[in-house]
């Protein structure tokens, strides 16, 4: 029996994943890693803390599957998307903190760079915003002290774990990592003079950019297997998953629902360009490339961990579906609106704020969840409206993962409020399964099958009325509007 290993750098941990010549998952196994927040709001991860937790966490997977590691014949890595690293490559060391994509310290870099929006969105599909790399890596070299930009390389955490496991040797990228850079046009398929310039980043500074299904380097995983293997694919941890809900045709819609929230539509060989939402790169396998129109959203999971850790208000994300359930029909005009670090996709609003609004005295716990759920499915219609838009395509199914996917009162109102039927993945998380299948299908063990005959786990079909699905979104948008004139 042979066995692909998987690996899923997430923003809140890392999982190592085992599946055999089926495509079936047999083994996982997940270690967590700080999250370091300052006073500020900042947000940043131990990049060399996450490396160890990968190895970790590879051994913990054999020993829990009990295979032999000498079947273990290739592996994939995903990874979180645009948090961003400078780091030392004579020694690995980085010079500070991964800063993570949700961290939008870099803000006043945007600012000063305000008059270069329009020729950034041409040449990279996406709007400036400090939440792409570019802005953080500009952030890091300008802030920290004792950068030898001789030496220092720039990058996401891909790029970062590749290095490593190929015993300092590979420095290296996929199209779907370097294209949510801000520093990659995605037309000519290269590094961009025009960005690096904008953001102070040197050429030598970057990544050799591979196809998605290239190898990336052979890694023993520090001793832990008793060969080198080749680590075959890589793939932002979106892109992954919309490989994984085998969304391979043009047209085709899925939502990942983790910290934040990816919604990605694969356009194949067309480049839409979108006002409010950001022009990709899918992948770029058997050297074909694939587009995509992508909205991200900064809070969904972290809307419910708020309500756990930070109000206390409930004590497990298990508990959120129930409460949602026993809730009272909402008060008119009552939402959340989590603009905890500003406002992502389609609003692009840095300054605009949380708000809670509409309230009255009839509104108790159960309601105050109830409307976060509502607030997680109103950003991801949000996207799906523009993206039918954009492309004057109706999207006729939305399939869906992630942790928040098993919330079964969540999946019916995002089915009402889009208007769509939503399609519950069997895996949970895809994201290590889609390069699971990359890895496979470059080696030779999988078919397009292995994928496109998988059943979902559950389907959920609009049930509310459609007027009363469209007052609702009318209140969302003004209840965002003055999230976004707050401090206007």
């Amino acid at each position: 029996m042979k066995y692909i290993l998987s690996i899923d750098q997430s923003t809140s941990c890392t999982k190592a994943l085992l599946f055999d010549e089926k495509g079936l998952l047999i083994a996982r196994e997940d270690l967590p890693h700080r999250q370091i927040i300052n006073e500020r709001g900042w947000v940043e991860h131990d990049a060399e803390e996450i490396y160890r937790n990968l190895i970790q966490v590879v051994k913990n997977v054999i020993d829990s599957a009990k295979v032999n590691p000498k079947n273990i014949v290739g592996a994939g890595l995903s990874n979180q998307r645009e948090t961003s690293l400078v780091w030392n490559r004579k020694t690995s060391k980085p010079y500070y903190n991964a800063i993570v994509w949700q961290c939008g310290r870099a803000v006043d870099i945007c600012n000063r760079l305000a008059e270069y929006k329009d020729l950034v969105k041409e040449v990279t599909g996406m709007n400036l915003s400090p939440y792409f790399s570019a802005a953080k890596l500009a952030w890091i070299l300008q802030n920290v002290d004792g950068i030898n930009k001789d030496e220092a390389i720039c990058s996401t955490i891909d790029s970062y774990l590749i290095f490593r496991l190929s015993k300092n040797s590979e420095l290296k990228t996929d199209y779907s990592n370097a294209c949510r850079t801000q520093l990659f046009n995605i037309k000519t398929l290269k590094w961009d003079t025009d960005m690096l310039k904008l953001f102070g980043i040197e050429r030598e500074m970057l990544c050799e950019v591979c196809d998605s299904d290239s190898i990336f380097c052979l890694s023993d995983f520090d001793g832990v297997l008793p060969n080198a293997i080749p680590i075959h694919s890589v793939l932002g941890d979106s892109q992954a998953a919309l490989f994984a809900q085998s969304c391979l045709e043009p047209g085709m819609v899925k939502a990942t629902y983790g910290t934040g929230s990816s919604v990605m539509m694969n356009t194949g060989l067309t480049m839409y360009k979108s006002n409010s939402l950001v022009s990709s790169l899918a992948w770029c396998i058997n050297g074909k490339i694939n587009y995509v129109l992508e909205g991200n959203i900064n809070y969904s999971g972290a809307l419910i961990k708020w309500l756990i850790e930070d109000l206390q208000l409930i004590k497990s994300a298990k508990d959120v579906s129930l409460l949602a359930r026993e809730a009272k029909e909402l008060p008119k005009g009552f939402y959340v609106v989590p603009a905890f670090t500003g406002l992502g996709a389609p609003y692009w609003e840095q300054k605009a704020r949380a708000l809670i609004c509409g309230m009255d005295r009839t509104v108790g716990k159960a309601e105050l969840v109830k409307a976060c759920e509502e607030a997680i499915a109103l950003q991801i219609t949000d996207i799906l409206k523009i993206m039918e838009e954009d492309t004057e395509k109706k999207i006729t199914a939305l399939r869906v993962d992630g942790g928040p996917s098993k919330d079964s009162f969540l999946m019916q109102i995002q089915s009402d409020f889009a208007d769509v039927p939503v399609r519950v993945s069997k895996v949970e998380e895809l994201s290590g399964e889609g390069v699971a299948f990359v890895t496979g299908f470059a080696m030779g063990i999988y078919s397009i099958e292995t994928i496109t005959q998988q059943l979902p786990k559950a389907e959920y079909y609009p049930l509310l009325n459609k007027e009363k699905t469209d007052e609702k979104y009318q209140g969302w948008k003004k209840a965002v509007e003055c999230s976004v004139n707050y401090q206007k």
